[in-house]
């Protein structure tokens, strides 16, 4: 089995920072695509930003230009740093990663169970 497990979420100003990291732990052969979603309240789960294996990143246009994200492939962690947060971004973050448990195996998508952040004076 494979283990995702977030933190970092909370309660910050508009303006703030705050950095959610991701870890991933179990029977992992390796790690491709990783990357982080929201779910507003009362919205969609939608895609914030998403890193490969090699580096390369996307990003969804809500937060291009503030947030980062990145990832330690010796860690099997992902992170995602937000800077100058909105009261929009509010949301709870849920990390995800296709793991492949063993050579030559297809990759399967694994979730984390989500930190809430929370942005308001």
């Amino acid at each position: 089995q494979v283990q995702l497990v977030e933190s970092g979420g909370g309660l910050v100003q508009p303006g703030g920072s705050l950095r959610l990291s991701c870890g991933a732990s179990g029977s992992i052969f390796s790690i491709n695509t990783m990357g982080w979603y929201r779910r507003a309240p009362g919205k969609e789960r939608e895609l914030v930003a998403a890193i490969t294996s090699g580096g390369s990143t996307n990003y969804a246009d809500p937060v291009k230009g503030r947030f980062t994200i990145s990832r330690d492939n010796a860690k099997n962690t992902v992170y995602l740093q937000m800077n100058t947060l909105k009261p929009e971004d509010t949301a709870v973050y849920y990390c995800t990663a296709e793991v492949q448990v063993r050579r030559y195996a297809p990759g399967n998508d694994y979730w984390g169970q989500g930190t809430l952040v929370t942005v308001s004076s």
